[in-house]
This record gives structure tokens, C-alpha cells and sequence, in this order.
């Protein structure tokens, strides 16, 4: 078939790139944009034992000026947004970039794939642990202002959690447009905080300079290694410069970095790291004690709500995470609900929104501050963050072609930063970081059995097949052939070049098909969109068959009737056509070389998937299912 990228974007410009910028900063920089409300206070937590003094404060500034120019502005801002996939970016896009026609076991691909599928499995905890985190961490404001008002910060942050969950299903196109202006006056109070703190304190723009980072380490030995694992949660957000990449593009994400988020956070940090150096005491919570009293109350909301923008953003994340994964052929069908017209990248998974409240709220509830929370936040993100930069040299390396000794040299200076993060967080583990491994080893072992269990489905059903030029053959020479039937039926497979299941068994029970056989094959794309001029393949068999090939990117719906009407060699009447499609009921026997408890997991995600009746859009009265027994 014809190329099948989508039409390339034109590079936006004036208002609009203005326009794009503003909407970016809520949708790309609300993770990564509160973490000054917990992350200076967790660099100097009881759990390193690190002694409040100019040295340290300086040290553990300067660590989170060089974090976030070396993994924010370089890695992903300046390389990794290189590897999009047609203009998408995220884990699941890199993956689709590196992802063979047939992924073989044994074959290095094969192992690269499974680094980008255990990295999107830790993205869920990731989504889980977001909105705990910083929605807790912007309500404990509240004490800082009354504390009186303590033993209602929980009660509060789970009430404003359920909520957002529960209002998922309206989409976010409605408040979509108060993200980027709420995320601007955000930035812009942080940065005036932070250049409150240093006119009254100069000093610590010294910490620009490498060299108090290196003296920081020198003098706290392991102690300062281990305080990486809370310098880190300052780039926590990276995944979703990339991730959000398709939404609006590279140019308006990077020039809002360095023109807004990047200028504000470090305001912000040296602010509290200034405020630090003038009065020890305020380790308590260095950003609400930088803040006039008067102030707190209107603090607190705004933090609250900057807090909400970003856990909107993970929560839409996941959703968007989910259908790629789907379409990829990694997870089963769910229910998607497409909660925007005019946008094809909001939808609403009602499956993951729920478990995605249960585990937030549950966190909230057993981890009780965002200082433990902040424990198990982490650990998967720097693991992401490694399976990042390896996907990315073998993309430079096998489709890039660029020089051996160029990739090895960018991936060990890379690397060394990723490690030197991850092995930080280790400890962090028994603490809660445990959480987000567990999530994502549940996670990966639901991805891995699905798509092997329809490998070994597939070769199953492939024993058994009857091409459809042969079965044609058979019509053309039979002395008898079957009765024909007014009327059209569209036959779903997935083997075009096979006769549906589904066809030879009402053949053999009816002993007769109708006139007209459409046979269609919906094959998924490793890219995120098709254009709609080479949506579908059509060609016209004999005796009333004819052969459709739809073709969709990992990123769109498949609706399939709106498809088949609108192509003109069909001339379908919507009321005179019938769907029809095979339903595999599966029989566990562990013959097939998956484990026997895998193949029941395989059978019982089978059992409760969106039937293809929902996933394709097909109209229930005109659609009939046939069911096969397969035996794995």
C-alpha cells in the first residue's frame, strides 16, 4: 500500500504558537511544575540526616540546577523529542518506533519492545502516585497556615480526588481552557516568591556553579548520593514533555520551557533555598514559610488547583497510554468514550479511571503525608527514564544510522545521569517505592500474556485456515453450490487472505451465504494516524466476495461501519447490510508452551473484553456472532 504517514504539521507561528504555548503549560508542565512545593523540603528530610548549612543548601541547589538542564533541557527537550513517531511522542510511540511487523522472541527487537512495555507498565503507578502527591502535598498548605486544621487535610485531599475522578467522564475540553492561564499565574507567583527570597539573600546564585554540587558530595560522602533520590523529584515531569508531544508539538513545548517553566522554577528553588540559609527552621515546608501570612489562604487554593491541573494531566495520560496499548495489541479491549469533537487524543476509559481512584485514594489514605508519598514516588519514573534513554540510542543507532561511537558516547553520558537517579531511589523501596515496581510488574504480566496469548491464538486458528482463493475455487468447480441469500454481510478477521471462521460455520449450518460477502481485515499502523484517503483497501474477488483492508494508527478509534459506508465501490445500504463475527471461547490445556495459569489469565481477560461488537461500532441489531471453541 501507499505510504501511510499522516499529512506533516506546519510549523505553528505568531498568535498561534502563542496560543500553543499557553495551553502547553497545562497540559506539559503541571507534573513537573509543583514539585517546588515538596521537593526542596525532601532533599533535607530526617531520612539523610543532612546538617542545614551553607555548604548543603548550596550543594543540593546546585544538583537541581544541573538535573534540570541536563534531563530536562538535554536529554528530552534537545534529543529524545527527535524520536517522534510522525509527529507523536511518549514510551508507547517509541516503542511502536523499534516494534518489528512480528515481534520474535529471542530477537534483540524483542527485548527492546519489552523495555518500552515494562516502562509504560510503570507509568500507571506513576499515574496513581501524581495526584496523590500533589494534591496532598498543596492541601497540607492548610497546616502550615492554622494548625488546627490538620486533622482535616486528609479528609479534604481524598474529597478533592474523588471528585476529579468522578468528573472524568465530561472530558476536559470544557475547563481544558483555564489550564494554561491557572498554570500561568502559578509560574508567575512562584517566580516572585523565589525573587522575594533572593534580594534579601544574593548568595545562593553561587549555586549555579558545578563546583559547590561536587563539593556537596565530597563532603556528605553516601549520604549526599542518596539525597539524588529527592533531588530527582524536581524532572519527574520529563516523561510528559515527551509524552504530550503530539498534542502541540516541539516548538511551542520548548520555547515555554525556557522562557517560563524553567526561569520560574529556579526562582523558586533558590528562593527556598535562600530562605533556608536565613532561617533553618522553615525545613518544615520552605515554600509555604517564603509566603506573607495575608497570603496562605490564597496560596493554598492556587496550589490546589495547579495541583489538580496536573494530576488531570497523568490521569488523561493513562487514558491515552491505555488505548495505544490496545491498539498495539497489548491490552484487551475496553470501553473508550470519545469526550471531545474537536480533539482525538481526550477520551475517557472508565475501567482505568477507576482503578486508577481506588489506588489514589487509597494511597492518601495509607501513606497519610506527602513527605512518606514522596518515598514511593520515583522509583519507577527513573526506571522509566533508563528504558527511555536505551529505546532512544537504538532508534539513533538502528534507524538513524548514526555512528556507533556517537550513540555509545550519548548513551553513557545519559546513563550515567539515569543510574545515578535510579540507584538513589533504590532505597526508597522498603519506604513505599515498592508501590510503583508492583504496579508495573502487574502490569507488564497482563501486557505480555495478551499479546502472546493472541500470537498463540492466531497460530492456533492459522492450522485450521482456508485460504479464500481456494475456497473460491471450490465454489467456482462445485456442482451444488451454496443457496445465496438477499442482502450484503461483512465479515470482521483478521487474516484477510483467510475465510472467516465465522463464514465457514454458517456454511456448514445454513448451508447458504448471502450475495453479496464483504471481508474485512482492521489492521493497526505503527503510526499514530492514517490519512483517511488511505484508510481502506478494496478488491473485488469473485462470486460477490470482495476483500477490505482498513488501516488505522495506534492513536484512533476504529469505527468501522462509518468506514464501509463511505466507500463508493461497496454501495452499502445501511439497512440491507449485516455484520458478522466470530467469538473465541477459550480452553486452557497449557499445551502451547505458556504456562497453564497464564493461558487461564489469557482466557478469562478474553472472557470479560469490550466485545467487538463496542470496539468496532457495529450496530447491535444487525450484528450476529459465532462462536468457536479453541484449545490452548
Amino acid at each position: 500500500m501507499a505510504q501511510l504517514a499522516p499529512e506533516k504539521k506546519p510549523t505553528p507561528r505568531g498568535r498561534y504558537l502563542l496560543t500553543l504555548s499557553i495551553a502547553a503549560l497545562g497540559v506539559v508542565f503541571g507534573d513537573i511544575g509543583t514539585s517546588p512545593l515538596y521537593a526542596v523540603r525532601e532533599a533535607f528530610s530526617d531520612l539523610y540526616g543532612l546538617a542545614l548549612n551553607e555548604l548543603n543548601v548550596l550543594g543540593v541547589l546546585s544538583l537541581i540546577f544541573w538535573s534540570l538542564i541536563i534531563v530536562i533541557s538535554l536529554k528530552y527537550l534537545t534529543l529524545v523529542m527527535r524520536a517522534d513517531n510522525h509527529g507523536e511522542g511518549g514510551i508507547m510511540a517509541l516503542t511502536a518506533l523499534v516494534m518489528p511487523s512480528k515481534l520474535r522472541r529471542g530477537h534483540w527487537r524483542y527485548f527492546a519492545v519489552m523495555l518500552g512495555i515494562f516502562g509504560a507498565s510503570l507509568l500507571y503507578g506513576d499515574g496513581m502516585i501524581t495526584p496523590a502527591i500533589s494534591v496532598l502535598s498543596a492541601v497540607e498548605g492548610l497546616q502550615v497556615a492554622t494548625p488546627k486544621l490538620a486533622p482535616f487535610v486528609i479528609p479534604i485531599t481524598v474529597g478533592i480526588l474523588v471528585a476529579l475522578f468522578l468528573l472524568q467522564s465530561r472530558g476536559t475540553q470544557r475547563v481544558g481552557g483555564l489550564f494554561g492561564p491557572v498554570t500561568l499565574v502559578w509560574f508567575i507567583t512562584i517566580a516572585i516568591l523565589g525573587i522575594n527570597q533572593i534580594i534579601k539573600n544574593p548568595h545562593v546564585l553561587l549555586a549555579f556553579n558545578p563546583y559547590y554540587a561536587y563539593q556537596f558530595f565530597v563532603h556528605n560522602g553516601l549520604a549526599g548520593f542518596w539525597v539524588l533520590g529527592s533531588v530527582f523529584l524536581v524532572v519527574t515531569g520529563g516523561e510528559a514533555l515527551y509524552a504530550d508531544m503530539g498534542h502541540f508539538g516541539p516548538l511551542p513545548i520548548r520555547l515555554t520551557w525556557f522562557a517560563i517553566v524553567l526561569p520560574s522554577l529556579l526562582l523558586n528553588y533558590f528562593g527556598q533555598g535562600a530562605l533556608l540559609l536565613r532561617d533553618p527552621a522553615a525545613v518544615e515546608n520552605p515554600f509555604y514559610m517564603m509566603v506573607p501570612d495575608w497570603a496562605t489562604y490564597p496560596l493554598v487554593a492556587l496550589a490546589t488547583a495547579a495541583t489538580i491541573i496536573a494530576s488531570q494531566a497523568v490521569i488523561s495520560g493513562s487514558f491515552s497510554l491505555t488505548r495505544q496499548a490496545m491498539r498495539l495489541g497489548f491490552l484487551p479491549r475496553m470501553t473508550i468514550v470519545q469526550t471531545s469533537s474537536h480533539e482525538i487524543g481526550q477520551v475517557y476509559i472508565p475501567t482505568i479511571n477507576w482503578i486508577l481512584m481506588f489506588a489514589t485514594v487509597g494511597l492518601v489514605l495509607g501513606f497519610r503525608s506527602s513527605s512518606r508519598l514522596a518515598a514511593a514516588y520515583g522509583v519507577g519514573v527513573t526506571t522509566d527514564m533508563v528504558f527511555t534513554t536505551l529505546l532512544f540510542a537504538v532508534i539513533a543507532w538502528s534507524l538513524w544510522k548514526w555512528p556507533r561511537w556517537v550513540v555509545l558516547l550519548m548513551t553513557a553520558g545519559l546513563l550515567t545521569v539515569d543510574l545515578g537517579f535510579w540507584s538513589a531511589t533504590i532505597i526508597k523501596v522498603p519506604e513505599g517505592g515498592w508501590f510503583p515496581l508492583v504496579v508495573g510488574g502487574i502490569m507488564l504480566l497482563i501486557m505480555t500474556t495478551w499479546h502472546q496469548g493472541r500470537t498463540l491464538l492466531t497460530n492456533v486458528m492459522g492450522k485450521d485456515a482456508f485460504p479464500i482463493e481456494r475456497f473460491l475455487d471450490t465454489l467456482a468447480g462445485s456442482k451444488k453450490p451454496p443457496q445465496r441469500v438477499p442482502g450484503t454481510a461483512v465479515y470482521l478477521t483478521r487474516n484477510p487472505d483467510i475465510v472467516p471462521p465465522a463464514l465457514l460455520s454458517n456454511l456448514r449450518y445454513n448451508h447458504a451465504i448471502h450475495e453479496d460477502i464483504i471481508v474485512v481485515s482492521v489492521e493497526t499502523e505503527e503510526i499514530p494516524r492514517v490519512l483517511g484517503s488511505l484508510r481502506a483497501e478494496v478488491r473485488p474477488l469473485e462470486f460477490g466476495f470482495t476483500r477490505v483492508v482498513l488501516h488505522y494508527g495506534f492513536m484512533e478509534h476504529p469505527n468501522v461501519p462509518v468506514v464501509l459506508y463511505d466507500i463508493p465501490e461497496l454501495d452499502l445500504d445501511p439497512e440491507d447490510t449485516y455484520f458478522v463475527l466470530g467469538r473465541e471461547i477459550i480452553l486452557p490445556e497449557g499445551k502451547l508452551g505458556m504456562p497453564r495459569w497464564r493461558e487461564q489469565l489469557f482466557a478469562f481477560m478474553q472472557r470479560n473484553a469490550l466485545p467487538a461488537t463496542a470496539f468496532f461500532d457495529l450496530p447491535p441489531d444487525q450484528t450476529f456472532e459465532v462462536g468457536q471453541l479453541i484449545r490452548l
